[in-house]
């Protein structure tokens, strides 16, 4: 009962910041604008909420809460309360993916890119599952896959960025992690990944439960591990690849929102998933409205904010709180 009030909170504070989000921008407009813009849609007014902010605030919702979901899937697929989106490869792939359709495919508009960073983490996704084993599949072969192949991912996309230096300052703007090329389009294109990722990371909630009591119990109370791990993969991998795809890789929110919610919520992921998912835009949204006015009239990029707020705020946690168990 505690919980789902705790729940319905989360919630509540979810729809004040996004409101916040639509309200708050580099460009000041008294509330008495926004409402204009927002429901007559008329004028200057109307393009700024309506067409930038509104679009900006849909996509970090959604945004957020893929990183979020596919972070706690993650780390209840490897056992580990540290993991996130970046230890299994899949920031890397979609990364290496973007700057090779910038350097050699001469693709420049966000909608083409998406497309390559999408596939480019699923490729990664597959490639890890098939190089952990597969079938014999582990949380400790899954990572060390995933570590592997982001290292020669990452060290592919700076030797093409040091050659190439039209693709280095493209990619200088994409990797910092933006919510600021938001738009109808781009929203429409993620949608469905976001929605089919979500529903299928709620729906392993039971078995990933059953999972983190240890191999042999889980197959006594009738989980197939195999399948799990496989659409555990699928789940983080369709979630992540979107995000990463619509604005770049965002750090730390996949990690830390996860982890904060199961100091509370315990280690029954039924609860944690509902609770990354609207905390986790909580976190994101929060952050973009703080960069777009603390360097008004310019703004600091998302990926910044929650890079700068998250490293100190997760070393407090872990710090002052027992890393909680998976």
């Amino acid at each position: 009962m505690i919980r789902a009030f705790g729940l319905l909170v989360a919630a509540t504070i979810m729809v004040l910041v996004a409101l916040a989000s639509i309200a708050v921008g580099a460009k000041e407009l008294s509330l008495e604008q926004v409402w204009h813009g927002l429901f007559e849609n008329s004028g200057t007014y109307g393009d700024v909420v309506v067409d930038e902010r509104m679009s900006r605030t849909v996509l970090g919702l959604l945004a957020g809460a893929a990183l979020g979901l596919s972070g706690a899937v993650l780390q209840a697929l490897t056992r580990n309360p540290l993991a996130d989106p970046g230890l299994l490869g899949i920031n890397a792939g979609a990364s290496a993916a973007v700057v090779t359709a910038l350097t050699y495919f001469g693709v420049t508009s966000l909608s083409g890119y998406v497309w390559f960073a999408f596939f480019g983490a699923a490729a990664v996704g597959a490639l890890v599952w098939f190089l952990g084993g597969s079938r014999g599949a582990t949380p400790v072969r899954l990572a060390l896959a995933g570590t592997a192949i982001s290292a020669a991912l990452y060290g592919y996309l700076q030797a093409v960025m040091i050659m190439d230096e039209a693709a280095l300052g493209k990619m200088r703007f994409w990797t910092v992690g933006s919510l600021t090329s938001a738009t109808d389009e781009t929203i429409t294109q993620v949608l469905p990944f976001f929605l089919v990722g979500s529903l299928l990371a709620l729906a392993l909630a039971r078995p990933l439960n059953a999972m983190a009591m240890g191999d042999d119990t889980a197959k006594a109370l009738g989980a197939n591990l195999n399948r799990t791990r496989a659409l555990s993969m699928l789940a983080a991998t369709v979630l992540c690849g979107a995000a990463t795809a619509a604005c770049g890789p965002i750090v730390f929110v996949g990690l830390m929102v996860p982890h904060v919610v199961r100091s509370f919520t315990g280690p029954d992921l039924r609860w944690i998933l509902p609770y990354a998912a609207i905390l986790s835009p909580v976190l994101l949204l929060g952050a973009d409205v703080l960069g777009r006015i603390v360097a008004r009239p310019a703004e600091l990029q998302v990926g910044i904010v929650t890079a700068i707020l998250g490293g100190p705020v997760f070393i407090f946690l872990v710090r002052r709180r027992r890393t909680a168990q998976l």
